[in-house]
């Protein structure tokens, strides 16, 4: 038999690992550094991001237009608009051969929550399809320049 031995309390506690506060300190300066070298990077890129959208989503309309072209033999009228391209239009020039699926599921807005604008006959193409940009008004530089689906075909 083993005699009994009392340890001093003391020995169960063991030491604790973890950081100290400059250890904590240092890899804050770091994660500081990384976001202040890495978000302007990100930051600059949403604006470019929309613009890109707009363009597809011109390309995407421009696609819809030539087919209800080539169904009805003729684009929309200003009047009956890009909405043609999801209901059948009423009005002059008359759709003889709409498709009843429609061209698009529905008309989206530009990424900056404007409508596109539309015109027919236009005076860059056959209609004119084009986004305001950022600003939504006619003109401007960078992202606020006007988006024409002609422009993005260059």
């Amino acid at each position: 038999m083993k005699p009994y031995v009392t340890r001093n309390p003391r020995d169960n506690h063991r030491k604790q690992g973890g950081f100290t506060l400059i250890e904590i300190m240092v890899v804050m300066v770091i994660l500081g550094l990384l976001v202040a070298i890495v978000a302007p990077n990100i930051m600059g890129r949403s604006d470019q991001a929309k613009v890109t959208v707009a363009e597809t989503q011109l390309s995407n309309i421009a696609n819809a237009l030539d087919l209800y072209r080539l169904d009805n033999s003729h684009y929309p009228s200003t009047q009956q608009g890009l909405e043609a391209l999801v209901s059948k239009p009423s009005g002059s020039p008359e759709p003889k051969n709409w498709n009843p699926d429609g061209y698009l599921k529905n008309v989206p807005e530009d990424p900056w929550g404007s409508n596109y604008q539309y015109v027919s006959p236009g005076t860059e193409g056959p209609y004119d399809l084009y986004s305001y940009g950022s600003d939504s008004q006619e003109g401007g530089e960078g992202d606020a320049a006007d988006i024409s689906v002609w422009k993005t075909k260059d």
